[in-house]
C-alpha cells in the first residue's frame, strides 16, 4: 500500500568497532619519559613541560626570552648579525647553503636570539640559543651578538642573562668558531670587574665550545632538569677511557651533586628564580656603590 512506502533513505549500518578512526594528529602528544598522552594546549600553557611526570621538551629561544621578560616584552637586538661564509666551506654540500636552510627550517636569522628589557623590574640583556638552527652552535655570529649583549650590559649598567643549548663550537667556521670562547670569556670578565652579575642558564643539551667558555662562567649557574651538560659526549668520553660511567653521568643533577653547577631548576619556576637572583644581587650592588660614595664623601668632609 503506498502510504507504507518509505521516502526516506535508510541509515547506513555502523562501522565495526576496529574500523572506526579519530584523528587526534596535532592534538596530542606522547611524552618519551612518562609516555603518557598530553593535550598539545596543555604543553603550552605549561611551557614545554610534561604534567605527569616533569619532562622538559626542547623550547625554542623566543619562548624563552617571551616567557622571561615582564609582560613578554623586549626589544629584539643584532637581528642583522648573521654567519657568512669566511672559509669557502664545503662537506657533504657548501656551508652557504647550510646557513640558508637553517634559516628556512627554523625561521631565525642566527642559532642565538637576543633582547633586552625589564625582569622582575630590573634592566636585563639576554640572550637565547636555539637547537633548531645547525644544532645551537656557536659560530662568528653567535660570538658577537653574545659580545654586544655584555657590552650593552657595562655601558648601561644592566644584568646578563643567557640561555645555553648548543652542540658547541661550529666546525664550519673553524678556528675562528674556537676564538668565540675567548672573546666572549674575556669580556665576561670585564662584566665581573664592574660587579654586573652574569646569570648562566643551562638547558638541554649545552655541550662543547659553549660549555667550555661562557656557559660555565655565571656568577650563578642554573640547570634545567635532566638537561645534557658537559664537553664531550658520554659515548665519546667511554670509548676514550674504556670504562662505563656512573648512572645519569653529565645530568643535571649529577653535576649539581658534583658542585659544577649552583642549582636545578623546573622551566616554570625559571622566571621567579630568577627574578630572586636579580633582586639579590643588583641591590647588593646598589649598596655597594652607596657606600662607595659615603666612603668618598667622607674623604671629602
Amino acid at each position: 500500500m503506498a502510504w507504507f512506502r518509505r521516502d526516506k533513505p535508510k541509515i547506513d549500518a555502523v562501522q565495526p568497532e576496529e574500523e572506526r578512526t579519530v584523528n587526534t594528529s596535532g592534538i596530542f602528544i606522547k611524552c618519551p619519559d612518562c609516555e603518557n598522552p598530553l593535550y598539545k594546549r596543555e604543553l603550552i600553557d605549561s611551557q614545554q613541560v610534561c604534567t605527569h611526570c616533569g619532562h622538559h621538551f626542547r623550547y625554542s629561544a623566543g619562548e624563552r626570552l617571551e616567557t622571561l621578560f615582564d609582560d613578554g616584552r623586549y626589544e629584539r637586538l643584532d637581528d642583522e648579525v648573521t654567519s657568512s661564509d669566511p672559509l669557502g666551506f664545503v662537506d657533504t654540500k657548501p656551508y652557504k647553503d647550510r646557513i640558508e636552510a637553517a634559516k628556512a627550517a627554523s625561521g631565525l636569522p642566527e642559532a642565538i636570539i637576543s633582547g633586552s628589557g625589564k625582569v622582575g623590574g630590573h634592566l636585563v640583556y639576554a640572550a637565547a640559543m636555539d637547537m633548531s638552527f645547525i644544532g645551537g652552535s656557536m659560530g662568528s655570529a653567535v660570538g658577537e651578538k653574545i659580545t654586544r649583549q655584555i657590552e650593552r650590559a657595562l655601558e648601561n649598567k644592566g644584568a646578563v642573562v643567557i640561555f645555553s643549548a648548543s652542540g658547541g663550537a661550529r666546525m664550519q667556521e673553524g678556528t675562528l668558531s674556537l676564538m668565540q670562547m675567548g672573546k666572549i670569556s674575556a669580556a665576561l670578565s670585564m662584566l665581573d670587574k664592574a660587579g654586573l652579575p652574569f646569570i648562566s642558564v643551562l638547558t638541554d643539551p649545552t655541550t662543547g665550545g659553549v660549555t667550555a667558555s661562557f656557559a660555565m662562567l655565571g656568577d650563578v649557574i642554573i640547570a634545567e632538569p635532566k638537561a645534557l651538560i658537559g664537553f664531550a659526549g658520554p659515548r665519546v668520553i667511554e670509548q676514550t677511557i674504556r670504562q662505563k660511567l656512573p648512572k645519569g653521568f653529565q645530568r643535571s643533577e649529577f653535576l649539581l651533586e658534583h658542585g659544577m653547577v649552583d642549582m636545578v631548576v623546573d622551566r616554570r619556576e625559571m622566571r621567579e628564580t630568577i627574578i630572586r637572583m636579580l633582586d639579590f644581587m643588583m641591590n647588593d650592588r646598589k649598596a655597594a656603590q652607596f657606600t662607595n660614595a659615603t666612603e668618598r664623601l667622607d674623604r671629602n668632609v
